[in-house]
């Protein structure tokens, strides 16, 4: 078998092994979060409703993971290093998880995937001005933005994408920690509120193990990227 050959099967291996975890974790997430409210039954308080904060970081929160696991996947087939690909896996199943969890509360509280309000407005209550004019929703592309251009923070654009996807060896692993770090970064506000304002515990505490897990995720990519020489991106 030649090296290339080799690596070609190393790479569809790794493929393969990404799809099973999404399988599993799609399964295992949409089971949480479907029996999380189960469980609570006849003393659980009324459905969360379109633009409250539950619905809006549950549907909102999808759109931005979505994004991670694509990222994720394309890193397990094509990046080098065993700490990258072992961190994108981590980062792949654990998202696709809570992607699952947030897909059984949307469809138990009957409300859509995807809203049809701009992005982060559930973020704001008239407080404390916390008003956020995000893309308008409409579909699921990776980038989610608008006719204008604009998308949620730490959103990768489809020329990152592209990018990325093209990207091999040494250079598919900075890319990849770039990325994927300014992606944490962006996605955190939204996750902090989530765990702050939700009304639903169970909504409150996946948010909050969000902030926790992709915190420590964000200190191992900075700390990857000082050994590779690299720099993290700017925000978006």
């Amino acid at each position: 078998m030649t090296a290339t050959n080799s690596s070609e099967t190393g790479r569809s291996q790794r493929t393969a092994l990404a799809v099973l975890g999404v399988v599993a974790a799609i399964a295992v997430g949409f089971g949480l979060g479907f029996f999380a409210n189960q469980f609570l039954h006849d003393d659980r308080p009324a459905d969360p409703v379109a633009g409250s904060v539950d619905v809006g970081f549950a549907q909102d929160m999808m759109v931005h993971h979505n994004q991670a696991v694509e990222m994720s996947a394309i890193a397990i087939a094509n990046a080098t290093d065993p700490m990258v690909r072992d961190l994108a896996y981590d980062i792949l199943t654990t998202q696709q998880n809570q992607i699952g969890q947030m897909t059984g509360w949307l469809s138990l509280w009957d409300q859509p995937l995807l809203s049809t309000e701009d992005y982060m407005t559930w973020m704001a209550d008239g407080h404390d001005g916390m008003a956020h004019d995000g893309a308008a929703h409409g579909s699921a592309a990776t980038t989610a933005p608008t006719a204008a251009g604009t998308q949620m923070p730490g959103m990768a654009t489809s020329e990152d994408m592209a990018a990325l996807r093209q990207a091999r060896g040494p250079e598919a692993d900075v890319l990849f920690l770039q990325l994927m770090l300014r992606h944490h970064q962006g996605g955190l506000p939204m996750m902090e509120y989530g765990a702050q304002r939700a009304e639903v515990p169970t909504v409150r505490g996946l948010a909050q193990t969000m902030v926790d897990t992709q915190q420590s995720e964000s200190d191992r990519m900075t700390q990857l990227l000082a050994e590779k020489g690299a720099a993290p991106l700017p925000m978006n």
